[in-house]
Order: structure tokens, then sequence, then C-alpha cells
């Protein structure tokens, strides 16, 4: 345990705001979670829904559930599992669709590898939540479709249309380019199963675990620039000069988490350098005293403070403190929840007028800390996967 003296205040956080928020967010007429929540607090109960969204909305009640017990909790997670189900899920073709429309009939009917693994991750949590072996049933389903459709003898292929022919990979391509491999979705996968094994512990998955390790070690850490390299092309070729820092911390905890989950000591014993040196080289270079900005490419920074990145950065922290002891990283991570605290947190309340209680977070703020108007607070990729998990890791490795 892990003296957190940051913990009482972010789980009150979680059990005050962001669940409350969520909770006021569910479409009890056409199931699921609604899609799009306006900076002025303008809610579309039209709006197309994610299908990563409600993934990552019923993963987020799942955990909550199991970790307060709660059973308003459950009722959430159920909630979202039986819209996966019954409406993300390509009944002809199997597979998630991208998206769906309100009233769940399909919009974009494309698969993407990231979207089955978000589906993975949810349906797992509420394996472990629920006992409904429906739900890990559906898991190995997509665990299949990945494995026989989505992958080549070098990695993780990213996008395909409904019947699995593959298509450019716009939706996991950013800055200017168009990615055949991404370093992002190969760790959403790693993330996935690695949940699908803690809860199942199938040796199947524990070895393509492992192949993933390798392949961040060997193909997507670059050692020199003590980073990750993030798109590429079908050979692992990099294709930009671009260093995330968010996704940088974020694998760091999470490929400790799973050598954790495994107990491989020799996956630990490799893995461990790589995850000490991207979290050193987050806090040497990308954190200014109270939080984290966003990316560097072509050598510019991009100072806009986004939400994820700074709830990754209070975990990666706490972790690199917990296996090194290097009192400065659990300082940053304090630090950063007091930004976080101060500027990020949406407290403007005007959701109530709604029927929506809590809060939740602005998508990103300027440095100086003021919110960007134009951002949403829920759209298909705004969910509280990111703000969620903080606060679980916090409250778990805290010792209040």
């Amino acid at each position: 345990m892990t003296d957190l003296r940051i913990q009482a205040g972010v789980k009150r956080h979680l059990t005050e705001e962001i669940i409350p928020f969520w909770k006021g967010l569910r479409d009890n007429e056409h199931g699921g979670y609604y899609g799009f929540l306006g900076y002025a607090y303008e809610l579309n109960k039209k709006a197309v829904k994610g299908c990563i969204l409600n993934s990552r909305i019923t993963w987020f009640f799942a955990n909550a559930y199991t970790l307060l017990g709660d059973e308003s909790l459950l009722d959430e997670a159920r909630h979202g599992y039986a819209f996966l189900r019954d409406y993300c899920w390509d009944k002809a073709n199997g597979g998630v669709y991208w998206s769906v429309n309100y009233d769940g009939t399909p919009a974009e009917t494309m698969k993407h590898t990231y979207n089955q693994a978000f589906s993975i991750y949810a349906l797992s949590s509420y394996y472990e939540a629920s006992r409904d072996r429906e739900a890990l049933d559906m898991a190995y389903r997509l665990y299949r479709i990945i494995e026989d459709n989505m992958r080549d003898s070098l990695g993780y292929k990213e996008a395909f249309d409904e019947s699995f022919h593959e298509i450019d990979n716009e939706k996991l391509s950013e800055n200017g380019v168009m990615a055949q491999k991404t370093m992002n979705t190969l760790l959403h996968v790693f993330e996935a199963y690695t949940e699908l094994y803690r809860v199942d512990r199938n040796e199947e998955v524990a070895r393509r675990i492992k192949w993933m390790m390798d392949l961040i070690a060997d193909k997507v850490y670059n050692p020199a620039l003590h980073r990750q390299e993030v798109f590429f092309d079908a050979r692992w070729n990099s294709i930009i000069d671009l260093h995330s820092y968010g996704h940088d911390i974020e694998t760091a905890w999470l490929v400790d988490r799973s050598t954790a989950v495994l107990g491989d000591a020799a996956y630990e014993k490799k893995m461990t350098p790589i995850t000490d040196d991207l979290t050193n080289q987050i806090f040497q270079t990308a954190f200014d005293g109270a939080s984290v900005a966003n990316e560097c490419e072509n050598g510019v920074v991009d100072e806009w403070r986004i939400w994820w990145v700074q709830a990754e950065a209070v975990v990666g922290f706490i972790n690199g403190y917990e296996k090194t002891g290097r009192a400065e990283y659990l300082d940053a991570a304090q630090k950063i929840w007091g930004y976080i605290e101060e500027h990020l947190i949406d407290r403007r309340g005007g959701a109530a007028g709604l029927g929506i209680g809590g809060a939740e977070w602005y998508w990103r703020v300027r440095p100086d800390g003021t919110p960007d108007e134009e951002k949403p607070i829920v759209e298909p990729w705004k969910c509280p996967y990111h703000n969620g998990r903080m606060c679980f890791e916090v409250i778990r490795r805290g010792n209040a």
C-alpha cells in the first residue's frame, strides 16, 4: 500500500461527481448512454452512440461495482452490456460496429481492431462483476475475430469493413499520416487481453500478451529517444517524428500491471527497464511541475492539457514511485491531481438543469487552465474510462 494523501479526495470525486454524472447519461428508452453533451450542456439524445463510448462506460460501471459494491453500479453495467450485446454486435458478420444511431440501428458498420479490443475489455470486467458466462463467451468470440481476421505475422492490423476486408485506417491515424499499424491499437489490444487473462487465466491469451510485449520492446520502443514510436507502416517502420506523452506514461504502468498479472519473472525483467525509462522521460521532458503537456511533433510541443493525459500521468507516476521509491514521482502525481481539481473538473453545474448530477472533466484546457469552449463534455471518445480508471487505481493503491 502507498500513502496517498490524495486518496480521500479522489474517492469523493469518483462517488460524488463522476458516477452521478454518468448515471445521468443513461438512455432508458433506446438503451446504452447518450452520445453527446456539448460544452454549453446541449444534450443531444439523438446523437450517434459510439460503441467505444458504450463499451468504456460498461467497463467503468463494472469496475466501480467491483470496487465499491454498490448494486446500482452493477445495474448500470448490466444496462451497458445489454446495449453492446443487442445493438453494437453485428449479428450477420460478427464483431462490434464502430457506432450505432441513437435508437440502436447501425450507423458506421466498419470494424476496427481497437474497437473490438475495448469490447473485450468491457466484457471481461463485466463478467468479473456479474459472473454472467454469456459476457465471457462474447469476449472470446471477439478474441477469435481479432486473432483470425485482424492480425498478420508482424502484429495487429487496424481497420476493416463489416465483412473484415482491410480498409484505410482513418479512425486511428492522426497528424497528417495514414498508419497501417499503430502503437495505440497494439496497446489497447494488450490491455484488453490482460483483463481477459486476469478474469479467466487462459494460457493461449497469456502467450499472446507476451508476444505483444515483445512487439512493444522490439518494434515500438525507441531506446535511443527514450520513447515509443506512434504511427508505422505495415512492417513497423515509424512514419512520423512524434512523442505522445500520455501514451508513454500510460504504457509504462499498463505493462507493469500486465507483468504482475502474468507473474512471469522473465518478462518482468525484460520490460521493467523500458517502463522505468518511459516514466523517467515523461517526468523529465513533459511534466512542468503541475501538469503534463500533450505531445511533441517534429520538436514542437503541443501545450494543451488534455483530460486523459493528466489522468494517466497520475497513475503512471504513482506506479513509478511504487517501483523505484523516487519521491519526486509521488509528488508529481499529487501536484497533477491538484491541477485536475483546480482546472479540469467541470464544476459549473449546468448539467443539473438536464437532470444530470455530479461533474465530468473538460476535454482540454490551455496552459493557463482555461477550458477549450469548442470541445464537448461527452462525445464518442470522451467518457469515464481514463479519469474513472485513475480513481480506481488511486483508491486500490492507497492505504486509507
